[in-house]
């Protein structure tokens, strides 16, 4: 059965898009949370109506958990982007527009406005993910023999992941690309040794499944999030050096390579946080 939250998101989807076009004010500076929150409705109805389960109908709390930590995650990140300054925004002065009346300044709503569209970006990965797996592409795909993970090589991985992370701090100019794989190389150890869903771990056991599966999502996830972006009022664009070239949108083909890295990251940030408050996983989902 075909979940009717998907018809809404079918809506959301497609109003957005065609909005793009006719540009109808206030939806179209608003386009990310709809065209995203659309995205989530619909891939969570087709998941429900291949495996009769999906994250909004049968895990709702750990649905809404991803909403809320989606959004604390990407503060993160541009936290970080104020030293690095790879990526801006552009056309929100509509947040500034009778802002006196709502709240008391301008950076309020902004912020209010950019927590509820980071809020979209875990979900609606977790979805991507899922439906992929769930189409049964990778289930052939094992590595030949299994790896003993020594501590060693866990205690490297936390290393390289500080050095990934304060790096960018202090050599923006060079060091830029770290930021899309320094939590992956801190908080995957970590998940490891906790027993929680790891990539390590599934490595470890020769299954591919999720890893592709998370690579695949993230390249997806990032054609949609620089297709969608392209053709919007308010948007992002970039700034990186040595690589500013043959864009394809508004991401420079080369940054697309981040992508993979980044979803690696998601997973790893994502599982880490949860084991803070579920200490024995019993749902192993994607």
């Amino acid at each position: 059965m075909f979940k009717w939250y998907g018809l809404i998101g079918i809506l959301m989807v497609g109003f957005a898009e065609a909005n793009f076009f006719f540009k109808i004010q206030p939806l179209a500076n608003w386009y990310f949370p709809i065209i995203w929150f659309g995205y989530i409705l619909v891939l969570d109805a087709v998941i429900y109506k291949l495996k009769g389960n999906s994250l909004i109908s049968n895990r709702f709390e750990q649905f809404l958990g991803m909403v809320i930590l989606s959004a604390l995650f990407w503060w993160i990140f541009e936290f970080i982007n104020i030293p690095v300054h790879n990526w801006s925004y552009s056309n929100v002065d509509f947040l500034e527009t009778g802002v006196k009346a709502a709240v008391s300044n301008a950076g309020n709503l902004k912020n209010i406005f950019g927590t509820i569209a980071f809020s979209t970006v875990l979900p609606a990965f977790f979805e991507t993910a899922e439906l992929i797996r769930s189409l049964h592409i990778f289930d052939k795909f094992k590595l030949p023999k299994k790896y003993k993970i020594s501590k060693k090589l866990l205690i490297s991985m936390v290393i390289f992941g500080i050095i990934c992370f304060v790096a960018p701090i202090f050599l923006p100019t060079f060091a830029f690309p770290l930021v899309w794989m320094s939590f992956f190389f801190i908080l995957d150890p970590i998940n490891y040794l906790h027993k929680q869903p790891s990539i390590i771990k599934h490595l470890e056991d020769r299954n591919l499944v999720i890893p592709l599966s998370l690579l695949l999502a993230g390249i997806v996830m990032g054609f949609f999030w620089e297709f969608w972006n392209y053709w919007a009022i308010t948007k992002w664009t970039y700034s990186l050096p040595f690589v500013n070239f043959f864009k394809i949108f508004e991401m420079p083909i080369l940054g697309y390579l981040g992508y993979f890295p980044f979803a690696f990251e998601l997973y790893a940030m994502y599982w880490f946080v949860r084991s803070l408050f579920i200490k024995k996983e019993k749902l192993l989902a994607i």
